[in-house]
């Protein structure tokens, strides 16, 4: 009986996981305000009634997602943040943190598609403050740990601040070719470096 019960919820987590791949394919595609569950069932190969066993309404999509990105990313951010010290100079910091920014924006837009997604509803509006609210506390901690020093409160300001201008240049990196992409994150890369040389965090370099 147990070990049914086991494989059961295996298969569930297997199933509601497809779901959430299906949901970020149609997001993808179309953004979510357009997606429909009958679109996500379908991408899944799912009838609506089997993916209403999961997920009642694209609310329960989105909190899905939400819940996906910030756990994953949560990872991603804590391995990244042992390797941080004094000693790693700022530029170094800043071009992997943006490198894989863009790296995991080609590997997941829809991610990007839900955290600009602000003015089309509140509960969109929410998830994309909630991711943008758990992306700048893990740069403010990354800055704490490089400098110990910095005041809390002044490293989430920082860590806003270098998110909100990661935020405004991807969509331009998108909506360019290659060479030109490469300029505008070089550029970027530039700008996050004067502005958090400016601060305290930056005191070791």
């Amino acid at each position: 009986m147990a070990e049914r019960t086991v494989r059961r919820q295996a298969r569930g987590l297997k199933r509601m996981a497809e779901i959430l791949d299906a949901a970020e394919q149609v997001i993808a595609e179309i953004g979510y305000p357009d997606m429909t569950t009958n679109q996500v069932a379908a991408r899944a190969g799912l009838s609506p009634g089997s993916l209403y066993q999961f997920f009642r309404n694209k609310e329960e999509i989105l909190d899905g997602l939400v819940t996906r990105y910030t756990d994953g990313r949560r990872d991603f951010w804590e391995s990244r943040l042992a390797a941080v010290t004094p000693e790693v100079p700022l530029e170094a910091l800043v071009d992997g943190v943006v490198d894989e920014s863009v790296a995991f924006k080609a590997r997941s837009p829809a991610y990007w598609s839900l955290l600009y997604g602000s003015a089309t509803g509140d509960k969109l509006a929410a998830a994309s403050q909630q991711l943008h609210q758990a992306i700048a506390g893990q740069v403010a901690a990354m800055l704490r740990r490089r400098s110990p020093g910095l005041d809390e409160a002044r490293a989430l300001l920082m860590g806003t601040m270098a998110v909100a201008m990661v935020k405004a240049v991807m969509p331009l990196v998108s909506a360019t070719g290659p060479a030109r992409a490469a300029e505008l994150v070089a550029e970027l890369k530039r700008a996050l470096v004067a502005y958090l040389r400016n601060g305290p965090v930056t005191s070791n370099v």
